[in-house]
């Protein structure tokens, strides 16, 4: 309990000015984003695909049209190609050319992203709370297990979530403001359009769907859309277009109208009416996930729903029912369920929290929900436990550095659940924060960094690059995650076993990366071609898509260069 009321009265001295309250969000921040940042390889399939379409950006100088590999890439617009783009560029500056094979470089954007995002939670927060309870819902997001996820990986949802977030502190700023300001701050309209303006170019109508809805709820409500006017939104419109429209404009002409075809008429009205690539799921999906993704603050947005029914009639509940509720609808209606569709709502649950501790309406815990607490040390022990298994069987190493850093946040989580009682939920997280903190540093920094047998892509990439062969003289097949084309190189052949045997005839340097299944195909081409070669390695792992085990053989020509 004396750690809780330390880390509660450490919270009210960096309250004392909002200098000292941002610098110790961006600390927990990087403290809780950074473990694993790099050293985690390239994850499959959509990280990989999004880093190695923004490699391939920089090696063809085209930065107009999207392709993995030879295919076309039409599911998202390019704004956060660019943004990759442009941190392996600052990398290769300061490093040489293998930034361009680091995925931390394409990671980067993703990092500042998500700490936008939780200072943007703070901005957010201070219109509906004070200063200590603001920094706490920024604390909140900060602490959030599918941030955490997302601030990890080279893709779109923590840049989404910073340019919603402006759009969204913009839009509370003009809906609570006092009805004599008609016309409401010009740097406010401008937060709003420009984070609307990015977040359709990062993820095309889902930055509008998340920002107009809650309009939409709140006109209703009112019968006036009159605090839009505060928004500037004739010239607001006019800046966001002028954002926006170059590219969309552009790459309607570069690909005739086939990204269009398929960003909207596949990818977009795909996911809504069908569960595309295996991710279907049932209503109620996001209500079980949030115990899991937005943990461990959960357990306080759980406690304050009490608190938002009571004040459901109050403006400022109003305004985080109309953020959270009508998206979250939608979502969980639609086929295609992904954890991070939701992560936008978040920060409002965030806020939410914040806003009934302030009204006193945490400061013990019901008899009812006083049980919840003990979901910090179960979830944080399920985890920690599931990550020990998998090391087993697929971990190299002995990973001292995790054990102490898993029992170390375990522990804590248990003191948190302990001193809730006493010392009152928000306290209590506290602790149960600083525990998940040292829970993803042994997970992240300390175990999945030597799960060796997940990592294949890494392994044969440092193969190919201690072989010397360039990557159009290697062949591999059934193996072809994106991840490979990535580290090992762009044109890496995604092939069939035949021509994997044919391109090792051809001599020089080349390798074929030969799975169990297809040996008999490239072994009666060998055969047949009468191939010289060599098996010159084995590897072994696991496939996480697809959940299967793999068994690779790498074998190289021996036959002479012709």
């Amino acid at each position: 309990m004396e750690l809780a009321h330390r880390l509660s009265a450490s919270l009210d001295a960096a309250a004392g000015s909002h200098a000292r309250a941002c610098l110790l969000l961006v600390i927990v921040s990087l403290a809780a984003f950074l473990p694993g940042f790099a050293a985690i390889s390239p994850i499959d399939r959509d990280e990989a695909r999004f880093a190695q379409a923004s490699k391939q950006m920089l090696e063809t100088g085209n930065f107009i049209d999207i392709r993995f590999k030879d295919e076309v890439r039409y599911k998202k617009p390019v704004g956060i190609h660019w943004l990759q783009a442009a941190s392996a560029a600052l990398g290769e500056a300061v490093v040489g050319p293998s930034a361009r094979t680091t995925i931390a470089f394409y990671r980067l954007p993703s990092l500042i992203g998500a700490i936008g995002a939780v200072l943007l939670t703070y901005w957010t927060a201070l219109v509906f709370t004070s200063r200590r309870g603001a920094l706490f819902a920024g604390l909140v997001m900060a602490s959030c297990v599918l941030l955490g996820i997302e601030a990890r990986l080279a893709k779109t949802d923590a840049v989404l979530l910073c340019t919603v977030m402006a759009s969204m502190g913009a839009l509370a700023r003009a809906y609570l403001a006092p009805a004599l300001d008609r016309r409401g701050s010009f740097a406010v309209a401008a937060v709003f359009w420009t984070g609307l303006a990015a977040g359709i170019l990062i993820k095309g109508p889902m930055a509008p769907l998340f920002v107009g809805l809650p309009i939409v709820v709140l006109a209703v409500v009112e019968r006036s859309g009159r605090f839009l006017l505060r928004l500037r939104p004739l010239p607001g419109i006019a800046w966001c277009l002028l954002l926006v429209l170059p590219w969309f404009v552009a790459i309607y002409y570069v690909t005739n109208g086939a990204f269009y075809k398929l960003a909207v008429g596949v990818d977009m009205l795909g996911k809504v009416t069908e569960g595309q690539e295996g991710h279907w799921a049932p209503p109620g999906t996001y209500l079980l996930a949030i115990w899991g993704t937005f943990w461990p603050a959960v357990v306080l947005v759980a406690m304050a729903l009490p608190f938002a029914w009571r004040a459901r009639r109050e403006k400022p509940v109003i305004f985080l029912l109309a953020w959270i509720v009508p998206a979250w609808l939608v979502f969980e209606i639609t086929a295609t369920k992904l954890p991070h569709y939701v992560l936008p709502l978040y920060p409002a649950l965030a806020i939410l929290a914040a806003l009934a501790w302030q009204r006193g309406a945490m400061v013990r815990l019901g008899a009812r929900l006083a049980p919840l607490v003990w979901l910090w040390p179960v979830m944080g022990a399920l985890l920690a436990l599931a990550l020990a298994a998998g090391f087993f069987y697929l971990g190299d190493g002995l990973a001292l550095a995790a054990w102490p850093l898993l029992a170390a946040g375990v522990a804590l989580l248990v003191l948190a659940a302990l001193a809730a009682p006493a010392a009152g939920p928000q306290p209590a997280f506290l602790v149960a924060a600083l525990g998940a903190l040292v829970l993803y540093w042994g997970v992240y920094q300390g175990l999945m960094p030597h799960l060796k047998g997940v990592w294949i892509s890494q392994r044969l990439a440092a193969i190919a690059r201690d072989s010397g062969c360039p990557a159009d003289r290697i062949a591999t097949v059934p193996y072809q995650e994106p991840s490979l084309a990535f580290l090992a190189g762009t044109d890496i052949r995604f092939t069939d076993p035949m021509a994997a045997a044919d391109l090792l005839k051809e001599g020089g340097c080349s390798l074929a990366f030969i799975g169990k299944p297809m040996l008999p195909l490239f072994e009666a081409r060998a055969t047949a071609l009468g191939l010289k070669m060599e098996r010159v390695e084995r590897v072994d792992g696991f496939a996480y898509n697809g959940g299967r085990m793999q068994e690779i053989s790498v074998f190289r020509s021996a036959e002479p260069a012709r």
